[in-house]
């Protein structure tokens, strides 16, 4: 999997989230959402408003 371990990704969710939305300022706090277990549902709404592939939006998270 190119994304982050999710034990990793939240530990580090507030500096991820500011980048995201610094990158992608379409993004807001309720796309950026994350509640456990529900990763699958995170990247997929940031896969709508992006309009990018679940492969490039890991890509995208996975390099911040």
């Amino acid at each position: 999997m190119i994304m982050k371990n999710v034990t990793e990704i939240k530990g580090n969710w507030n500096e991820t989230k500011g980048k995201l939305k610094q990158k992608f300022a379409m993004l807001t706090d309720k796309d950026l959402l994350l509640v456990d277990g529900k990763m699958d549902e995170l990247v997929g709404r940031i896969q709508v408003k992006l309009g990018k592939t679940k492969q490039e939006i890991q890509k995208i998270i996975a390099g911040l």
